[in-house]
């Protein structure tokens, strides 16, 4: 969440990031009338603590010297009494309902963000290599999936329901490798290896600003334990650290989750039905830093560097959209996808996405560094290593006429052959 001191302080320009994110701007009003009256009331309460305080005061040294109890005094504590018990609880609603008003509110899109209303308007700031030709008809992911034996969608149509996928054979060798590509390539950059949880408290999920805006509708909600499956190890790993402080010099701290990740897709329906690109249930790398806000920007940079790096040694063409505004979702400042080249498309598709935050979840998670005698909060970033998508990007990029596929150079020493042949 914003610091409600920025927000009074810069109305105007709260408001007009809000808008850029198309949320309402009148949330901002909202917040600060229920700012306003709170803290209108806080002011008379807090008077009535301290007069009555006051009295309570001269009423124990009029005991103390023999005196008889002053009467006024004593009528005037029971009146303090009566007001304090209907302004109270009235304190205690405004407090809970200003905490939800300021949660409502998203992180404004950083400077360097263009305003755009959804994904149409991103930005492709950069590609990097050149689409494959190919001499004959090329086979889309789920086609290559099903004939080489490695991706299953209609057995776990009858098991699971749509949307789900076994992945089998070679195909849980080309995600070990991935994962073991992303584990040597990040342990030398400082990532710590992390398997989180992948159930998580309601309270967790709310602290990393996921749950409001109708945020839930896309999570896996067990009501009757208050857990939440994570749709990302990022929202396991973010709360690691709440109510903790670092010292600087840990900064910047890196983490790498391997998790199973679980999504609804709620408002997918029709999308991308075929094959296993968008699905309930995937497995995922992911990179997550803490780090001083002056380094913010220099960490968000070097997770985008390192998403790029690892599609080049894949050799799967790309080009790196800078999401618009409207497409950020609440906690995002600024988020780059890398979008893979899907040669039965003819068209980029998101492999990979990263994001900074700055403070935003941190203050709702009340992480926090010290260096001297400041203490501040860290921002925190994150960003995918590896999904099971590009496993469909190198299938289609990688296919033969044979309808066998070759296995990237980089990860053959983990597949343990150079190609994976049709199945007969």
């Amino acid at each position: 969440m914003l610091d409600i001191k920025y927000i009074r302080e810069n109305t105007e320009k709260v408001k007009a990031g809000v808008a850029a994110k198309q949320f309402d701007p009148s949330l901002v009003d909202a917040l600060l009338e229920l700012d306003r009256k709170r803290r209108e009331l806080m002011g008379q309460t807090e008077e009535l603590r301290a007069k009555r305080n006051e009295n309570a005061e001269k009423l124990k040294e009029q005991t103390q010297k023999g005196q008889k109890p002053d009467e006024s005094l004593i009528e005037e504590g029971k009146k303090i009494k009566e007001e304090l018990k209907e302004k109270e609880p009235q304190l205690t609603v405004l407090n809970e309902e200003f905490n939800k008003s300021l949660k409502e509110i998203p992180n404004p899109p950083a400077g360097d963000v263009i305003t755009g209303k959804d994904d149409t308007e991103n930005e492709v700031i950069r590609k990097w290599g050149e689409p494959k030709e190919f001499n004959f008809n090329v086979k889309d992911f789920a086609e290559l999936g099903e004939s080489l034996g490695i991706v299953d969608v209609e057995r776990a149509a009858k098991v699971s329901g749509a949307r789900f996928f076994y992945l089998k054979g070679d195909g849980v060798l080309m995600q070990f490798a991935l994962e073991r590509f992303a584990l040597e390539t990040l342990m030398t950059e400082g990532f710590v290896p992390v398997i989180p949880p992948v159930l998580i408290k309601k309270e967790s999920m709310a602290g990393m600003g996921y749950m409001e805006h109708g945020g839930e509708e896309d999570m896996y909600v067990l009501d009757k334990d208050g857990l939440i499956l994570v749709a990302t190890s990022e929202q396991s790993i973010g709360p690691m650290h709440m109510d903790e402080v670092f010292d600087a010099s840990e900064l910047p701290k890196r983490y790498m989750g391997f998790s199973t990740c679980f999504r609804r897709e709620a408002g997918s329906y029709g999308k991308d039905t075929k094959g296993a690109f968008r699905v309930h249930q995937f497995q995922k790398v992911e990179m997550f830093s803490y780090t001083k806000p002056e380094n913010g920007d220099k960490e968000h940079e070097f997770l985008l560097s390192i998403e790029e790096k690892f599609l080049q040694a894949l050799g799967i063409p790309y080009q790196v959209a800078k999401m618009c505004s409207g497409d950020l979702g609440l906690p995002a400042s600024r988020k780059y996808d890398l979008e893979g080249w899907f040669p039965s498309q003819k068209k980029y598709r998101e492999l990979t996405s990263t994001s900074t935050t700055t403070d935003y979840q941190a203050r709702r998670l009340n992480t926090k560094y010290r260096e001297g005698d400041k203490t501040e909060y860290v921002h925190m970033l994150n960003g995918t290593a590896f999904s099971q998508r590009p496993i469909l990007a190198i299938l289609e990029n990688y296919q033969q006429e044979d309808g066998s596929v070759v296995v990237p150079e980089v990860l053959r020493k983990w597949v343990g052959k150079e190609k994976i042949i049709r199945k007969k």
